[in-house]
């Protein structure tokens, strides 16, 4: 039987996907811009009028954490100042840190390594 190896996500450091467009205002809200590629997305854009590009707004907290990303910095590590900065509402921390990296890499917006 083979041995099933945990990952420990908090050892993970995320980069930033390649080629992936975004930006951040004033107030350091993060604007995802995706390209919406594709056959299917063609054919929507045609015949129901999808936009070319959509754009995903980060909230307050998933832009603080976009932000950390620097490829080199691990989450537990991007965790001190996330904690720092939002006190109370940063708890469960790592629980929270983790499930919004998971989410991000299931975009394909960022990869762990």
């Amino acid at each position: 039987m083979k041995k099933q190896t945990q990952i420990n996500y908090l050892d993970l450091v995320p980069h930033i996907a390649e080629g992936l467009v975004w930006k951040s205002d004033e107030e350091n809200n993060v604007t995802l811009e995706i390209e919406n590629k594709g056959l299917f997305n063609r054919i929507a854009q045609k015949v129901f009028k999808k936009p070319k590009i959509s754009y995903i707004h980060l909230d307050e907290l998933g832009s603080f954490a976009w932000l950390l990303i620097d490829g080199k910095s691990t989450v537990s590590q991007i965790a001190v100042p996330f904690k720092e900065h939002f006190g109370e509402r940063a708890e469960p921390l790592y629980g929270k840190l983790v499930k919004y990296f998971e989410i991000l890499k299931s975009y394909n917006f960022i990869t762990l390594k």
